[in-house]
């Protein structure tokens, strides 16, 4: 694991449209994708984090301290290689991450997903994060209606960490 280089943003890219390939379309996962604009690393290198081997580029996290809350972080978007999932690849980028925080004296760390994506919900949920209360329900889930616009409802977590 190491930190992001402004460099590593193509490849990053590449990885999202490859890696989400197998659950969406190609015109899809070219739009997830864009969610990663060359800004993130530019600005937030030193906060996100690459794991790699010889193979390249296996799995990434892109997160930030925020500018206006010091006590504030945000993991923005995480991805890991197929092959690398279930065996604690992620784990292991948030608690880099939220050590990070603490580190820089961050109290809370946010994130934000879509109701469908399970999966997300269930990891965030066994890494101790909190679901934020919305303004309705979905099938039992606080959600946040238009969070990222209209008709792009999120659910939004965030988990309490102590400063070092």
């Amino acid at each position: 694991m190491r930190q992001a280089r402004v460099t590593d943003h193509g490849t990053i890219v590449e990885c999202v449209q490859r890696w989400w390939g197998d659950s969406r379309t190609p015109d899809q996962a070219r739009e997830l994708s864009l969610l990663l604009p060359k800004l993130f690393l530019q600005f937030f290198a030193g906060t996100s984090l690459v794991v790699e081997d010889d193979a390249g580029i296996r799995a990434f996290l892109i997160g930030f301290h925020s500018a206006d809350d010091a006590h504030e972080a945000y993991i923005h978007f995480v991805g890991v290689d197929p092959e690398l999932r279930g065996r604690g690849v992620a784990r292991g980028l948030y608690t880099a991450f939220l050590h990070q925080a603490a580190e820089a004296g961050c109290r809370r760390v946010r994130s934000v997903t879509s109701p469908g994506n399970t999966g997300s919900i269930a990891f965030h949920r066994a890494l101790g994060f909190a679901l934020e209360e919305g303004d309705r329900r979905v099938d039992g889930l606080p959600v946040h209606s238009d969070y990222d616009g209209p008709g792009h409802d999120r659910v939004c977590f965030s988990r309490q960490i102590t400063p070092r």
